[in-house]
C-alpha cells in the first residue's frame, strides 16, 4: 500500500466522520492528509540526507567525521573505507632479492558514530576495522571518541580520546581527501598516523580565518621507539595509557585567503612513563613540530610540509630497549615533502562533475638524522620517495587511485612498487 493511501486511512480513522457528514469529513481528511504528508517529508529529509550534499570539515576533523555537526539533533552516521593493492619489485636497488610479496588488503572500514544532544553538546567517534578480519591479523580500534562543548566561536572544550593535531593527514585521514594510495611516509614515520590519545583541550576561531586547537594528553612511551619508525611505536592510543608523563600539543592555521592554508603544529612532553634505567627514572623528553601549507585554486592543488623532532636521553632509551649499533633510536629526526596535483578534466569537459588529477609528490625523511654518541645511523633510514600517479573521482566522495613509487635510501636497498586503491566516504 502506498504512503498516501496509508495516510488517507489514518486520516479517516482520525476524522471519525459518520456517513451523514461526508463533505465535512472529506475536507477534514484532506486537511489532515496534508499535515501528515508534510510531517513524513520532514522525517524523510532528516533520515535520508540529499545525495548532492557536500561534506565539509569542521573543528579540525575530516569531512565525513564532521557529519554530526551539520545535523539538527540526534544520531549521526558516516564513514569511509579503502582497499589497496601493492605490487613490489622483485629486487632492491642494489640488485638483491627484495623478498616482498604483492598484497591486496581491505585496509580500513570505518564508521563515524555521533550524537548531537543539543546545539552546544556533541559526541563524536570513529570506530575502525583494519585488514578486514580480527581473526586474520586485523584489529578493531577506537580512533577517536570525544565530547565537544561548543561554548563560543573563539573558545570551545573537547574531552576524550582526541586526534593529535599535527600535519595534514592525522586529523583528516579519510583517503578521498588526499592523493596517493598510501599516506605520505613523512606523515607515517616522522608525524605518525593515526595518532590519538586521551586528553582534554580547547579549540576555536578567535579571528576570521584563524583557528587553533590545544590539548593536554597522556605522553608517548619511549620503550616503543625504534630506529626505522622513530616515535611511531610509542603511541599508546588511549589503551590503558600510562600518564606518569603528560604532553602538550597544539596547532594554529590561517585560512583568511580563499584556497590558502598556512599553519604550524607542535607536540612536547616526556615519554619515560615511570620506566627506570640504571636505577633512575627515565624522562626521555620528545619534541615534534611542523610547518605546513596548502593552496587550492581552479583545479590546482599544492601541498607542502616540513617536520622535525628530537628525543632527549636517546642513549638511555637504547639502554632500556637493549639495542646497540645501528639499531639506535634517533635523537633527531626530520622530513619534508612537496606535492602538486591538477584536475585536467575541465580542460576537455568544462561542465563535468568528475575529476581526474595527475599528481607528483617528493619526500625526504630520516628517522636517524642524529644518534647518541657511541651509536651509528643506519643509512637505510635516510630515505627519498618519488610518488607519481592519478586520482579519479566520479563523484566527490569516491576515489579510484593509481601510483608508482620510486623508493630510495642511502644504503641502496630501496624497493620500488606500484599501487592501486579504491576509497569512499559518506
Amino acid at each position: 500500500m502506498g504512503t498516501r493511501w496509508m495516510v488517507l486511512a489514518l486520516g479517516i480513522l482520525l476524522a471519525g466522520s459518520p456517513a451523514t457528514a461526508e463533505e465535512t469529513a472529506s475536507r477534514e481528511v484532506e486537511r489532515r492528509i496534508g499535515i501528515l504528508a508534510e510531517e513524513i517529508e520532514k522525517l524523510k529529509t532528516q533520515l535520508v540526507l540529499p545525495e548532492k550534499e557536500e561534506l565539509k570539515p569542521y573543528f579540525g576533523l575530516g569531512p565525513a567525521a564532521s557529519r554530526v555537526y551539520g545535523i539538527t539533533r540526534g544520531v549521526s552516521l558516516a564513514g569511509y573505507g579503502e582497499l589497496t593493492y601493492e605490487n613490489f619489485k622483485g629486487t632492491k636497488d642494489d640488485g638483491t632479492p627484495s623478498g616482498k610479496r604483492d598484497q591486496a588488503d581491505f585496509l580500513r572500514s570505518v564508521i563515524y558514530l555521533g550524537y548531537k544532544f543539543s546545539d552546544r553538546v556533541i559526541f563524536n567517534s570513529e570506530l575502525e576495522f583494519e585488514h578486514a578480519s580480527t581473526g586474520k591479523g586485523g584489529e578493531a580500534s577506537v580512533e577517536f571518541a570525544h565530547l565537544d562543548f561548543l561554548l563560543h566561536p573563539a573558545a570551545n572544550l573537547r574531552m576524550g580520546m582526541v586526534l593529535i593535531p599535527m600535519g595534514w593527514v592525522n586529523e583528516q585521514h579519510e583517503p578521498v581527501t588526499f592523493h596517493g594510495v598510501l599516506r605520505p611516509d613523512v606523515e607515517r614515520f616522522i608525524l605518525p598516523t593515526t595518532w590519538r590519545e586521551n586528553g582534554v583541550g580547547v579549540f576555536g576561531e578567535p579571528l576570521p580565518g584563524l583557528d587553533y586547537r590545544f590539548y593536554v594528553t597522556a605522553g608517548l612511551k619511549a620503550s616503543g621507539f625504534s630506529a626505522a619508525e622513530g616515535v611511531r611505536g610509542g603511541r599508546q592510543s588511549g589503551a590503558r595509557s600510562l600518564a606518569e608523563d603528560l604532553a602538550f600539543t597544539g596547532r594554529l592555521d590561517y585560512k583568511g585567503v580563499p584556497g590558502l592554508t598556512l599553519g604550524a603544529s607542535f607536540f612536547a612532553g616526556n615519554s619515560g612513563q615511570g620506566d627506570q634505567v640504571g636505577g633512575q627514572t627515565l624522562e626521555a623528553p620528545v619534541t615534534l613540530w611542523d610547518l605546513h601549507a596548502q593552496w587550492r585554486w581552479r583545479g590546482i592543488d599544492l601541498r607542502a610540509l616540513y617536520a622535525e623532532g628530537c628525543v632527549g636521553e636517546a642513549d638511555r632509551v637504547n639502554l632500556l630497549k637493549g639495542v646497540t649499533g645501528k639499531a639506535s633510536v634517533g635523537s633527531r629526526m626530520k622530513g619534508w615533502y612537496l606535492q602538486g596535483a591538477y584536475d585536467v578534466l575541465p580542460l576537455f569537459r568544462p561542465r563535468t562533475t568528475h575529476a581526474l588529477s595527475p599528481f607528483v609528490r617528493y619526500e625526504q625523511l630520516n628517522t636517524q638524522a642524529a644518534v647518541p654518541a657511541g651509536y651509528q645511523a643506519d643509512p637505510a633510514n635516510d630515505r627519498q620517495v618519488w610518488t607519481m600517479g592519478l586520482t579519479y573521482k566520479p563523484i566527490p566522495n569516491v576515489a579510484v587511485k593509481f601510483d608508482y613509487q620510486d623508493r630510495r635510501n642511502a644504503a641502496g636497498t630501496g624497493i620500488n612498487q606500484w599501487n592501486v586503491g579504491m576509497s569512499y566516504m559518506f
